[in-house]
This record gives C-alpha cells, sequence and structure tokens, in this order.
C-alpha cells in the first residue's frame, strides 16, 4: 500500500503526536508518520498552527498524517467543531494548507437509522460493516500515498468511537470505581461487541504484519539514531573579573554545533534576538521561505521560531526523543505552553528502551531584570516547575554563574543521555567569577565555593543564580566589617544536592546516581547559619534546606514589579545585602 508507518502516536489536547510525528518524519523521509488527534482539542490552536509553520519551514516534509477521529465529544462535552457539517470541517483542513482531506463518515454505511450526525458503526449489520471497514482501508491508503508523494495530507473518520466500553465511549473520557467487570454498561458492551476468537487472531496477525514486522524491531522509535562527532567544542575562558554575557557565550558554542550537526535544530519564540543569542541566527541562520540577511534568515536554516512555545519545545523534545540533537531556547521563560510536552518528552526518555540526546533548554532570565513583563514571562516563577521534576531522576536544572561556567554547563549536558537539563541564565553583562574547572566540579558535586572568609562565626551563603551573587558578596563585605566570617557558595547543580533516596534516579533507563556524601556537604555547607538565596523559586533550594543542620533561611522571589534596574527588582523582592547582613547577624547571634 505504500504505508510504511515508523511510529502511531497519540495525541492529547495539546496535540502531543504531532510534534512526535514531526519530528519523525524530519528525520526519516522514507517512512510515514501517522499521528491521532481528537475533536475535542481542535478548537485549541495548537495543533493546527504548529503544524502549518511546520509546513512554511519545511515544505518537503509531508510524511506525517493527521488521523482526526471525528466523534463530535471532547473529554466530558461536545466538542467545540461538533456543529461543524462535513464541507465545514474539509474547508477548515484547506484553508489551513492542507492539499488533500480524505473524510470517511460512518453515517453514509448506517442501515439502522440511527440519529444525529455521529453513528456508531458496532450496530450496523455485518454487510455494512465491511463496507465500511473497507472504505477506511482505502482512504487510508490513499493519503499515505499522498503524504509520502509530497501533499499535506489528512485523514479524517467521522462516527462514534469507543466500541466496548462504558456508555459507547465517546460520551465519557472516564472510568469510574463502579465500572468494575459486574457493571451492567460493560457487560452489555462485552457482550454486544464481543469478537470470537479467530477475529482476534486475524487482529493479533495484522498487528505482527503491520510495517514489516514487529514494532520492537522496525519502529523507528526503537533504534539509535546516528549523531556525528562534536569533536571539542571552542570553549574561551574569560579572565576573572570581566564582564560577559552568558548566553552571548553560550550562542557561540550553539552555532558550532549546527554547523558540525545538521540534523540540530535550535527553536525560539521570536526571540534569540532579545536573548543575547543573535549569534546563534548569524551562524545558523532562521528558517523561512524568504531570504533576508538583515534577519538572517533563508530556506536552509537550522533556527525554528514559531511565536508558539508549544510548538517550540514539541519540535525540539520530539527530534531529541527521536535520537536527534536540539536546543530550545525560551527568551524570559516565556514557556508555560511548551512545558507539559517537555515533561512528556523527559518521562519518555527516563523509560526508554535505548539511549538518546538529552533534550537541552537555555532559558534567559529576562523577567528578573525586566520585573511584571505580561503573563507570559515566567521566569523566576518557573523555577519550581523544574524544582518539583528534579526528583524524576533524570532532570538537571543548571545555573552557571557566569559566562564561563555556561560553557562548561553546556559542553556536558551535550554530552548526557536521556535527561532533561535546562540552563538558566542572564541576558546582561556579569562578572567572571569562575574557572572551567570550578564549574566542572560544580557539575559533579553540585555547587562550588567562591569565596571562604575567615571570622570568629561563619554564615554560608547557599546562592542559585548569576544576578543573586552581587547582594551576596556585598553582605559577606559588611560582615566581615563585623568579625563575621562568611562562604559564598554557588548551586550549579542543585540535582546532585538531594540524598540519593529523595530521587527516582535508579529507575530510569540510563540511570545517573551522583549524589553529594553527606561528608562533602558538610564542608561545602557547614557553618554557623545558612542562608539560601535565589532570584527564582525558593523549592530550588530544598536539597540545601533537607540536609542542612544550621540554623537557616531563605531569601527569594516574591512578585514581580516594573522596576528600572535588576537591583531594583531584587530590592523590592528583599533580596538586598543589608537585608542578607542582617539575616545573617540574627542567625549567628
Amino acid at each position: 500500500s505504500g504505508f510504511i508507518p515508523g511510529i502511531l502516536a497519540p495525541a492529547g489536547p495539546l496535540g502531543q503526536g504531532q510534534h512526535f510525528a514531526m519530528s519523525a518524519a524530519k528525520l526519516h523521509s522514507d517512512k510515514s508518520f501517522p499521528f491521532t488527534v481528537g475533536d475535542g482539542g481542535l478548537g485549541e490552536p495548537y495543533i493546527i498552527s504548529a503544524m502549518q509553520h511546520f509546513h512554511t519551514a519545511f515544505p518537503t516534509v509531508t510524511n506525517f498524517l493527521p488521523v482526526l477521529v471525528w466523534n463530535g465529544y471532547s473529554q466530558e462535552h461536545h466538542s467545540m467543531v461538533s456543529t461543524k457539517t462535513n464541507q465545514e470541517m474539509i474547508s477548515y483542513w484547506q484553508g489551513n494548507g492542507f492539499e488533500e482531506v480524505i473524510l470517511v463518515n460512518a453515517k453514509d454505511f448506517d442501515d439502522k437509522n440511527q440519529t444525529g450526525e455521529y453513528v456508531d458503526s458496532t450496530l450496523f449489520s455485518l454487510e455494512k460493516r465491511l463496507a465500511f471497514t473497507q472504505a477506511i482501508l482505502a482512504g487510508v491508503d490513499k493519503a499515505a500515498k499522498s503524504a509520502m508523494s509530497g501533499k499535506l495530507t489528512v485523514f479524517i473518520i467521522k462516527q462514534l468511537k469507543g466500541a466496548g466500553v462504558h456508555a459507547t465511549g465517546s460520551k465519557s473520557h472516564n472510568l469510574y470505581a463502579h465500572h468494575t467487570l459486574d457493571n451492567a454498561d460493560i457487560v452489555s458492551g462485552l457482550k454486544n461487541r464481543a469478537l470470537h476468537l479467530q477475529a482476534w487472531e486475524l487482529v493479533r496477525t495484522n498487528c505482527e504484519r503491520a510495517g514489516g514486522g514487529s514494532s520492537s524491531k522496525v519502529a523507528t522509535t526503537e533504534s539509535v539514531l546516528p549523531v556525528p562527532s562534536l569533536g571539542m567544542l571552542p570553549l574561551e575562558e574569560y579572565a576573572a573579573g570581566e564582564a560577559k554575557v552568558s548566553t552571548t557565550a553560550m550562542g557561540r558554542l550553539v552555532g558550532y554545533v549546527g554547523q558540525q550537526d545538521k540534523n540540530f535544530l535550535v527553536t525560539n519564540a521570536d526571540g534569540n534576538e532579545a536573548s543575547g543569542i543573535a549569534n546563534i541566527n548569524q551562524a545558523l541562520k532562521i528558517i523561512h521561505p524568504t531570504t533576508d540577511d538583515l534577519y538572517f534568515q533563508a530556506p536552509t536554516g537550522q533556527v525554528y521560531e514559531p511565536l508558539s512555545e508549544d510548538a517550540c519545545a514539541g519540535l525540539a523534545a520530539g527530534l531529541a526523543l527521536m535520537g536527534a540533537r536540539t536546543l530550545w531556547c525560551s527568551y524570559e521563560s516565556f514557556a508555560i505552553n511548551g512545558l507539559p510536552i517537555w515533561q512528556t518528552v523527559t518521562q519518555a526518555m527516563a523509560e526508554l528502551r535505548r539511549p538518546t540526546p538529552s533534550t537541552i533548554t537555555l532559558y534567559t532570565a529576562g523577567a528578573l531584570e525586566q520585573g511584571r513583563n505580561g503573563w507570559t514571562h515566567q521566569r523566576p516563577e518557573i523555577e519550581a516547575y523544574f524544582a518539583s521534576m528534579m526528583r524524576n531522576g533524570n532532570v538537571f536544572p543548571v545555573f552557571p554563574p557566569d559566562a564561563n561556567s555556561i560553557q562548561i554547563c553546556y559542553d556536558w549536558a551535550l554530552t548526557t543521555q536521556n535527561k532533561g537539563v535546562v540552563i538558566t541564565a542572564s541576558k546582561s553583562p556579569l562578572p567572571i567569577r569562575t574557572t572551567f574547572a570550578q564549574t566542572r566540579q560544580g557539575l559533579e558535586e553540585g555547587a562550588v565555593v567562591l569565596q571562604d572568609t575567615p571570622g570568629d562565626k561563619q554564615v554560608v551563603f547557599a546562592v542559585i543564580g548569576d544576578m543573586t551573587l552581587a547582594p551576596a558578596f556585598e553582605a559577606a563585605a559588611f560582615l566581615k566589617t563585623e568579625g563575621i566570617g562568611s562562604k559564598i557558595v554557588s548551586i550549579i547543580n542543585p540535582r546532585r544536592l538531594y540524598r540519593p533516596s529523595d530521587v527516582a534516579w535508579d529507575t530510569c533507563s540510563e540511570p545517573d546516581g551522583g549524589f553529594l556524601s553527606d561528608a562533602k556537604f558538610a564542608e561545602i555547607f557547614g557553618g554557623n547559619a545558612l542562608i539560601g538565596i535565589t532570584g527564582g523559586a525558593p523549592a530550588m533550594l530544598e536539597p540545601v534546606m533537607l540536609r542542612s543542620i544550621s540554623p537557616r533561611d531563605t531569601f527569594a522571589w516574591k512578585r514581580g514589579e516594573t522596576t528600572a534596574t535588576a537591583g531594583q527588582l531584587m530590592s523590592f523582592n528583599g533580596i538586598t545585602a543589608e537585608a542578607i547582613c542582617k539575616r545573617g547577624l540574627e542567625l549567628v547571634g
């Protein structure tokens, strides 16, 4: 039939399956990648807009095939497209760029006079059921050949779905506790729709033969995609005290990676320039049908820039899951709509039967600098999301304190597999405080001591981030005048600071059991008092607060406000040298 499935990916309301299918289609032009999508989520913008942008960016990649299951219901109510006529639904897809729209309507085969636009094919006579099935097979065959021949194609099946499930299935997304094998709906469904053994054997045989054999042997999702060697990254170690932009330093390396690996893709919601990483666009070019040197765009670029974070995260994470290197950059953590698919992929990577490049992200911390900047910008609060995910076992948020550190963090991330690595850094020029060696130590042990000042008593500042180091150094200077010692610790890789029992690391397919020992923790964080400081969510400090036995407190993000400087914004949130110093004196007093 010409239908060579690589995967059959389901899609929820966010259209997760489409990202996997489009990713796989881009990497494997000789295979067809169908995915199902329900009409319950079709009224949302994610699904169609993501496919439109993908098709504009990659017009020759049409070997993914959306299969719309149109039954008129959403999860718990009628779908928002349930009132569309057949022609309206066809026009909807055509208006969004689909050249071939194939619709098979069960109602055309109904011989039981069912009411409404959506009918149950399991109630048909055997003759009509077979005719309906034949129409589906012929339609899918035509759709598959169309998609493989260069046409953007959709296959639509219109019928009530869920035969064998209570209340016919389409009307309810959930099974409840009373739906046991003794429940009347379940018993009725089984009696009315049960297949005899020979029929099940035919189903089993079809599954075994589809695609040329067992999916565990032939599906692209079960094989490792070869990636080219990157060699040694062109790292550049800056001198202490120099003011450098971290994101720009990483951007230079990203450009190098893309030049070595042509499958490598960078995604961003139209914000690389604003994130201090215009050098990525310059090196790799934004994918656009219009060539424009001013905007560094070209049809064959490697920078994918839709405005939808769902599309950004979806394609980057999907490609990584399929075995390719990617980077999702989120300007000012404009990320909330993209995180669900990223979380889904990292969870899948934890369970995957094969190694794959980690899904790497870069979050610029501009919202901390700019304050309140609309509901879309969540940088400080969003860190709580990653803090909770650290316990998954394969999620590693890293916080490079400067432009030297971010290079080593990215270099390390590229060597990892089956992880979700989140790099958060500032887009402003900040002083160099670390060497390459210190960050390598910080990635291994979780944190590194930047300054150790002796005194009668000692306050330990456990700091997450780059800008937040400034008030810590000021507070240390104040304390010194009072005869109080201090230690400034930069937390680079907080996941390492948990105890092994806190994290589900041993359940991951590519387990990483690296945690800081109790003795080393006491050596780094031991003192008469401890103050955790972060420009984001205090949840990220949990590993330190769990293990420290010192009197302790936290200074963290509270709420955004429009200010002229980052210092003013930190002051609004109580993150000042004076406040930190005062609390330190109280704790050791």
